[in-house]
């Protein structure tokens, strides 16, 4: 459905919901956030010249998931709860009416992207205060039993995310030692509440006076209430920010804040273990992004570039889980250069064969001048230097997108021969020819993370990733895990 067809159905739509049979729609436009579904915001005009902001989510048309109604559901009853959220205005399951599954519910004034969240200097008031009003906010919605919005799903989450990787053939050594980690360490099972499921930094509008909404909840389900606070400290929801709650507070903050609005107790090695879950549920949902662009359900470059931050999150686990002898979660916490310095003794690194040059260029390039790298280049800088300064919107943050992934491919070709030589060099040295191979040992026992040589492989294969798709991640602050005893 094309944005004017969309305007006209959302006018029918509208006009009866609001029995004004005079209104109109007015600057409908896709706003750029929103990866699995589409986010559009808009002005409802009545009869009476009264202007309302709302905004409409729904389904990508060729690919719906549906349960539009439970989550308005959810909304309502959060809402009841004490949870800041916006207004609902109607919602649906009938894709004849939008073209897929849809809510409409206000638009509110605020700020949702993180990385101004985390630095405008006219949100410091706020940020003083986030990861407290975060702890109260979510101590608020796990009030609420599960039977009072009725069709949640409720699943063990390691089975769920294990069962998804095998689907999606997904293939992570470093996923099967956290897989491991996770099976060997699950804390006692607590009641099961109504859990957000993707409660964090970017899915929060966000004032000068604090939160003024809570955004997204198409993953809320029945669980363990910790599962939403250990996905708030995941790193990737700290946008270069040190501070482990969503980059704006510290563990204790979260926990006072949770603890004082009448939440459950919180075990510091409960929330260390929803942590290193919430960071390996975020790369398999990186590959099941990536999986949606490659099968061509959703071709979309955001959506691609997303498939390369699962090293990212291998990165994250490499620091979080304990490594030979290594213990996660102590007093001290971890040693945050570990991952950098001490899992990767120099003699266990695979060396470059000596005299080997894969990158070098041959005499006499098959293709021309200029080879794929310039190529990629040249199209790089027309979409950074052009088409960026001419658009705005959704179209000039996929251009940056597509300006990220570029610099990806040509970082690639650059780097890619000399590091599938030493990959295959760290593979031989545990006499094995594949990262199948390596995960299948790990996930049946053959090795462990009690092999250094295992962590010293792990951690140059990540590194080599990470120099591809963010180089800049390597330099990101670390944040220490929740100690014992806090």
């Amino acid at each position: 459905m094309a944005a004017p067809e969309l305007e006209s159905s959302l006018c029918s739509l509208l006009a009866g919901v609001s029995a004004d049979p005079g209104v109109v729609v007015e600057d409908l436009r896709r706003l750029s956030g929103g990866a699995s579904r589409e986010t559009w915001s808009f002005d409802l005009v009545g009869s009476d010249g009264v202007r309302r902001p709302l905004i409409l989510r729904r389904d990508p048309p060729a690919a719906p998931k549906g349960n539009m109604g439970l989550e308005a559901a959810l909304i309502s009853a959060a809402g009841a709860a004490g949870v800041p959220v916006p207004g609902l205005v109607t919602a649906s399951d009938d894709r004849s009416v939008l073209g897929s599954s849809f809510m409409v519910v206000e638009r509110l004034e605020g700020e949702t992207i993180p990385r101004r969240i985390l630095r405008q200097p006219e949100l410091a008031p706020a940020r003083a205060g986030l990861a407290r009003e975060c702890g109260r906010i979510l101590a608020a919605l796990h009030s609420i039993p599960p039977e009072k919005v009725p069709g949640l799903e409720s699943t063990d989450p390691l089975a769920q995310y294990r069962g998804i990787l095998a689907a999606l053939n997904g293939i992570s050594p470093v996923f099967e030692m956290a897989f491991r980690w996770l099976e060997d360490n699950r804390p006692i099972g607590r009641r099961a509440s109504v859990v957000h499921g993707d409660f964090r930094n970017g899915n929060l509008i966000v004032g000068p006076d604090g939160i003024r909404a809570v955004l997204d909840w198409e993953l809320a389900h029945a669980g363990d209430p910790m599962e939403d606070l250990g996905w708030l400290c995941v790193k990737s929801w700290r946008f270069g920010v040190g501070l482990p709650v969503g980059g704006f507070g510290t563990y204790e903050e979260l926990i006072s804040g949770y603890q004082e609005a009448g939440g459950d107790r919180v075990e510091t090695t409960a929330l260390l273990w929803w942590e290193v879950f919430g960071n390996l549920r975020w790369g398999i949902i990186c590959m099941m992004q990536a999986s949606a662009h490659t099968s061509r359900a959703i071709r979309s470059v955001e959506l691609a570039a997303i498939g390369r931050r699962v090293c990212e999150v291998e990165w994250d686990l490499l620091a979080i889980l304990p490594g030979p002898g290594g213990t996660a979660g102590s007093a001290e916490g971890p040693d945050p250069t570990r991952v950098p310095e001490a899992s990767q003794p120099a003699e266990a690194r695979p060396p470059t064969p000596e005299g080997a040059d894969p990158g070098a260029p041959s005499d006499g390039y098959l293709h021309g001048s200029p080879d794929a790298a310039g190529l990629v280049e040249a199209v790089r800088e027309y979409l950074e230097n052009d088409v960026m300064t001419a658009t705005d919107g959704r179209v000039r943050f996929h251009a940056r997108v597509a300006v990220n992934v570029l610099g990806m491919v040509e970082r690639e070709l650059a780097l890619g021969p000399v590091q599938a030589v030493r990959h295959r060099a760290g593979l031989a040295s545990l006499d094995l020819a594949d990262e199948a191979g390596l995960a299948a040992a790990i996930r049946g026992g053959e090795l462990g993370p009690e092999d250094p040589r295992v962590w010293a492989v792990l951690t140059e294969t990540v590194r080599s990733k990470l120099e591809v798709a963010n180089p800049a991640y390597l330099l990101t602050p670390e944040a220490p895990v929740p100690a014992a005893g806090l």
